[in-house]
């Protein structure tokens, strides 16, 4: 598939988070309640300010495009969030529509963000195309568990980190 990866602008704020909401609802609609996506589509307006807020103060997302201009995927990373990081890069987000899904796109994104540093993500427990690809990457379990908070139904999620690549 043809696509093409640039860095977000604010300018970009609601396309991403239209791409984002639908995103979880491909992903996570066997899981979560209409309500919750009923909830997030309500709140369209101020995600897009915080995104509009979080892009500006130079808090980078990594966009995909197909070739008719159409936002395919989104990314982000940055200094990891964790009291015991296992290492100083997470990936916060990498999500891709289903339409194009094992056609490259999150691998570019991926490979973008990260280049071939050591990162570390949370993934949902019951995600096992997610935790494929990441594992196809070089992120294992490191053990670490979680709930996610009530806003997500309490979902349980777990780590995955990697080394740096090759070594």
């Amino acid at each position: 598939m043809d696509f093409t990866l640039r860095p977000a602008t604010v300018h970009d704020a609601e396309a991403m988070t239209i791409m984002h909401v639908q995103s979880w609802r491909e992903s996570y609609g066997h899981l979560l309640p209409p309500e919750f996506f009923a909830k997030q589509e309500a709140a369209l307006p101020d995600r897009i300010e915080r995104y509009r807020a979080s892009i500006a103060a130079g808090h980078p997302r990594m966009l995909a495009h197909d070739p008719d201009g159409e936002l395919v995927g989104i990314a982000a990373s940055g200094p990891g969030r964790d009291e015991d990081s296992p290492c100083d890069v997470e990936l916060f987000m990498l999500y891709t529509l289903q339409r194009i899904q094992g056609r490259g796109v999150g691998q570019a994104l991926l490979d973008a963000l990260l280049g071939d540093g050591p990162a570390y993500l949370w993934v949902l427990d019951d995600n096992p195309r997610a935790q494929a690809f990441y594992r196809r990457n070089g992120f294992v379990p490191d053990g670490k568990r979680q709930l996610c908070d009530p806003s997500w139904y309490s979902l349980p999620e777990h780590r995955m980190v990697r080394p740096a690549v090759g070594l």
